[in-house]
C-alpha cells in the first residue's frame, strides 16, 4: 500500500494528472476527497444563495440583501443561524419516522453524485467506469425523499405537490438520459473523466441540441422555474414542505441548491469540457464553467414565469421527447460515418439541425393556453 509521500510536489499535482490513489493509499485517498467534497459543496452552495438572491434584486431593479456584512455577503450565515434555533414542528396525525427521515434521504443522494465529479484530471473520489450512470441512478433518490415528506406530512397540499415531483422526474428522465447518450456515443466511454478527455472540442459544439435538451430536463428534474410546480405558492402554498420547519426545512433549501450545484458540475462536465482549458489551472477553468452554468439558471428563472402543470408534462412528451430520439439517430449517423473524429464543419451543421428542429417543433406543437380548470 502506498503511503503519503511529503515531498510530493502538490503544485505539480494541482496543475496536472493526479495520481489514482493520491495522496496515497484507499483510505486516506477516501478520507480527503470526502472532505474535499464537503469543503467544495458547503462554500459553494452559500455562494449560489447569495449571488441568486443579489442577482435577482438587480434583474428585479431592486438591491436583494445587503444588510449583513459588506454588500450582504453574510447573509447566508443569518439565514442558517435563524432556521437553527426555529422550533420543529412535526404535524399530529403525520408519520414521524417518515416526516423525520425524508430530508435526509433527499439531501444524501445530492452530496454523493459529487464522488464521480472530475475537479481536474483524476481529481474525484472514484473514477468509475459507469460514472454518468452512477449519476443518473443516485439522482433519482431524491425524489423518494420528496414524496415521503409529501406522504409523511399528512396535507393534502403536500402531498399534491409530492405527486408531481415524481410525476416530471420521472417524465423528464427519459429525454435527459437520451441526451445523454449521444455525448457517451461520442466518448466512448461512460466515466466523466474520459468523456472530459475526449473533449478536444466541447460537445456542446458538437451535440448543441443534446445540450439544450439536458439543460432543460435537468430544470424540470430539480424543479427550478419555470418548472417549479411542486412549491407552487399560488397553487398549493408551499407544496411538499410546507409541515416543515427549522432545521429539516434548511435541508430542503439545501438540496435545491446542492442539486443546481450538482446539475451545473454534470453539464459542465459533459459539454463544456469539464477541467480542461488554457493558462489557468483546471480546477479553476472547472469553477468558472460552474458558476457560467448557474448564472444561466437563475437567468431562466428571473426571466421566465412559472408554466401550467398541463403544460409541463405536455412539454416534455410532446417536445423533448422526440427531439432527443432524433438528436441521438443524427449522432448515430454522424459517428457511423465519421468515426474517427467529428470534423469542425459538423458543429455548423448540427448549430443548424438544432435550430431547424426546434423551429418546427414549436411550429407543430402547441403546449395549450387559456384557461384550464383542474
Amino acid at each position: 500500500m502506498a503511503i503519503f509521500n511529503p515531498s510530493l510536489n502538490l503544485f505539480t499535482c494541482y496543475l496536472g494528472t493526479l495520481p489514482a490513489d493520491w495522496p496515497g493509499g484507499y483510505w486516506l485517498h477516501w478520507g480527503v476527497f470526502v472532505v474535499i467534497i464537503f469543503a467544495f459543496v458547503m462554500p459553494m452552495i452559500m455562494a449560489f444563495i447569495y449571488l441568486e438572491r443579489r442577482g435577482l434584486g438587480r434583474f428585479q431593479v431592486r438591491l436583494g440583501p445587503n444588510r449583513v456584512g459588506p454588500f450582504g455577503i453574510l447573509q447566508p450565515v443569518a439565514d442558517a443561524i435563524k432556521v437553527l434555533i426555529k422550533e420543529d414542528i412535526v404535524p399530529a396525525k403525520g408519520d414521524k419516522w417518515v416526516h423525520w427521515l425524508a430530508p435526509v434521504v433527499a439531501f444524501v443522494p445530492a452530496l454523493m453524485i459529487f464522488a464521480v465529479v472530475p475537479f481536474q484530471d483524476g481529481a474525484l473520489l472514484a473514477d468509475l467506469n459507469i460514472g454518468i450512470l452512477y449519476v443518473v441512478a443516485i439522482s433519482s433518490v431524491s425524489v423518494v425523499g420528496v414524496f415521503m415528506a409529501g406522504w409523511g406530512s399528512n396535507n393534502k397540499y403536500s402531498l399534491i405537490g409530492a405527486m408531481r415531483t415524481v410525476a416530471q422526474v420521472v417524465s423528464y428522465e427519459i429525454p435527459l438520459v437520451l441526451s445523454i447518450i449521444g455525448v457517451v456515443l461520442l466518448a466512448g466511454s461512460l466515466s466523466m473523466n474520459k468523456i472530459v478527455e475526449a473533449q478536444t472540442i466541447p460537445f456542446i459544439l458538437l451535440q448543441p441540441l443534446a445540450f439544450l435538451i439536458f439543460f432543460l430536463a435537468a430544470c424540470a428534474e430539480i424543479n427550478r422555474t419555470p418548472f417549479d410546480l411542486l412549491e407552487a405558492e399560488s397553487e398549493i402554498v408551499a407544496g411538499f414542505h410546507i409541515e416543515y420547519s427549522g432545521m429539516k426545512f434548511a435541508l430542503f433549501y439545501l438540496v435545491e441548491y446542492a442539486e443546481v450545484l450538482a446539475i451545473s458540475a454534470i453539464i459542465t462536465t459533459l459539454f463544456l469540457g469539464g477541467w480542461r482549458g488554457p493558462i489557468l489551472p483546471p480546477f479553476l477553468w472547472f469553477l468558472i464553467k460552474v458558476f457560467a452554468v448557474f448564472f444561466l439558471i437563475f437567468w431562466v428563472r428571473a426571466t421566465i414565469p412559472r408554466l401550467r402543470i398541463d403544460q409541463v408534462m405536455a412539454f416534455t412528451w410532446k417536445c423533448l421527447l422526440p427531439l432527443a430520439l432524433l438528436n441521438l439517430l443524427i449522432t448515430g449517423i454522424e459517428v457511423i460515418i465519421l468515426p474517427e473524429a467529428l470534423p469542425w464543419p459538423v458543429i455548423f451543421l448540427n448549430l443548424a439541425i438544432m435550430a431547424v428542429l426546434v423551429v418546427l417543433w414549436s411550429k407543430f406543437f402547441r403546449l395549450g393556453g387559456g384557461r384550464v380548470e383542474v
